[in-house]
């Protein structure tokens, strides 16, 4: 009697579970939890491939000269998170090389109404860089350019009221808040809150001069003005990585305004005091 019983029981039991829907529960369950993994998965992958994106960014730095000292401003009605540049170290903004902040390939272009002249290059990976109002090119399209290497002289072309660097960092087509050697830029709302040096173009090892005279003053930047930064005894070696115009000397009949940038000591001495006959030393690049 037990196993007819057993059978009465579990038919009963089947047929109430049937009643109920409960049978199809786990099944349903399953196939709900299912795309909710898929999902979470999916979006993990996202993540993760946006992680391996941002690790791969190249080490973007200024996109002007090795030494110069610029100022930086957001504009709120900017759709993209860019940045704009004027110098702040005596010097002239228009007319300054603009510079490629990484290795890509670089494409010119053209918006009249907005951008003006600009450039965009390609470093791979998704991400580009883009240099607007340029008063003109320095390399065609599809240049292969180097990190440093002149791409366009600064100007105010396009829907411009000066002479400025507008710089922008994407990813995948979207603005990024811009990052040079390896630290997130400020986005202050006027010019003259924060201040960057660039070290763009400076270059591994510069050319070796040596100097004359005695008790040479190694200033900040290229200005009698500067702080001094350290003092030149006598005669000696130095490096040069890069020199500018700033303000003049007289010394011994000789009047110069060109400044180089030594490598070691970080900051500017007047090029009067290099022993080299000609006032802007050749082989040297314009900071």
């Amino acid at each position: 009697m037990r196993t007819p019983g057993g059978r009465l029981w579990s038919v009963l039991v089947t047929a109430l579970f049937a009643l109920v829907g409960l049978t199809a529960a786990p099944a349903q369950a399953q196939s709900q939890l299912q795309p909710q993994f898929g999902s979470e998965a999916g979006s993990q992958a996202q993540s993760q491939a946006r992680q391996n994106s941002a690790l791969a960014a190249p080490n973007f730095k200024a996109p002007y000269p090795c030494g110069q000292r610029w100022t930086l401003s957001h504009h709120s009605a900017e759709i993209r998170r860019a940045l704009d540049f004027v110098r702040a170290d005596g010097g002239s903004t228009g007319g300054t090389p603009v510079l490629a902040s990484a290795a890509g390939t670089a494409t010119r272009m053209s918006q009249p109404s907005g951008a003006g002249n600009y450039i965009v290059i390609d470093h791979g990976g998704g991400w580009q860089t883009y240099y607007f109002h340029l008063a003109s090119y320095s390399v065609p399209s599809g240049a292969v350019v180097a990190q440093g290497q002149q791409i366009g002289v600064t100007g105010t072309t396009g829907n411009s009221s000066g002479p400025h660097i507008h710089y922008e960092q994407l990813l995948n087509g979207a603005g990024q808040n811009i990052v040079i050697n390896g630290v997130g830029l400020p986005y202050p709302s006027q010019y003259n809150q924060s201040y960057l040096t660039s070290d763009n173009g400076c270059g591994g090892g510069g050319s070796n001069f040596r100097t004359w005279g005695s008790d040479i003053r190694v200033r900040a930047d290229a200005y009698l003005t500067s702080p001094v930064v350290t003092v030149l005894a006598g005669p000696t070696n130095v490096v040069v990585v890069c020199q500018k115009q700033g303000s003049t000397v007289t010394a011994e009949g000789y009047t110069n305004n060109w400044w180089s940038k030594l490598r070691d000591q970080g900051g500017f001495i007047s090029n009067i005091y290099i022993d080299h006959p000609a006032a802007q030393l050749p082989g040297v690049p314009v900071c």
